[in-house]
């Protein structure tokens, strides 16, 4: 009996040392991770969900100023941030040729926003009449003043960057000579030295 208890503890123990040689020849026939693994694997570590309530309010600072730079460089004018319809130098062309002038479309819609105004709190039938002839006068200038600036902006580019489609810059171009100046974006780079009707160069 005690013969046979001995054999079976030498059998687990032959066990024992066969597992542990199979399990270390698994681990040593295993690929060793490729050093983009590796960095991937550190990556997704530095990136984990934050946990505590400090590093909670250190990644909503840290995103804060991300995105608070992305808005700074936007303004500025940066390509590497801007949207499709506000890339190239086409379009930066514009942007400056509309700056560079006082425009009627940003005082138009002055007009308009003070017409509105007076129709709303003045009951007398007078004054509503009038500022319905401003408002539609003012909109018929506005559509001229689209129209004017469309025909200058696509020879302007034509000029400047021969061979260029010209679609759709007249329209950018007049939305943003409708815009108030202060909230243009990306914001003016050049100050206005034409006069208030002065297309051309």
């Amino acid at each position: 009996m005690a013969k046979n208890d001995s054999n079976q503890s030498n059998q687990d123990e032959n066990n024992q040392s066969l597992n542990s040689d199979q399990s270390g020849s698994d681990k040593k026939n295993r690929p060793t991770p490729s050093r983009k693994e590796a960095e991937s694997k550190n990556r997704k570590s530095a990136f984990a969900p934050a946990n505590t309530k400090e590093e909670k309010a250190a990644a909503r600072l840290e995103e804060r100023e991300r995105r608070q730079k992305l808005r700074e460089a936007y303004m500025r004018g940066d390509e590497s941030v801007l949207p499709a319809r506000d890339k190239g130098p086409v379009r930066k062309f514009i942007r400056d040729y509309v700056d560079s002038r006082r425009m009627p479309g940003e005082y138009i819609f002055y007009l308009l926003f003070i017409s509105i105004f007076l129709s709303a709190f003045s009951k007398a039938r007078a004054l509503q009449a009038i500022v319905v002839i401003i408002m539609y006068l003012a909109v018929i200038a506005l559509i001229g003043h689209a129209l004017i600036l469309k025909r200058v902006i696509r020879k302007a580019v034509e000029e400047k960057f021969p061979g260029e489609p010209t679609k759709g810059l007249g329209m950018y171009a007049f939305l943003r000579s409708t815009q108030m100046r202060r909230l243009r974006a990306p914001a003016p780079q050049v100050t206005p030295s034409k006069g208030l009707f002065q297309f051309r160069k």
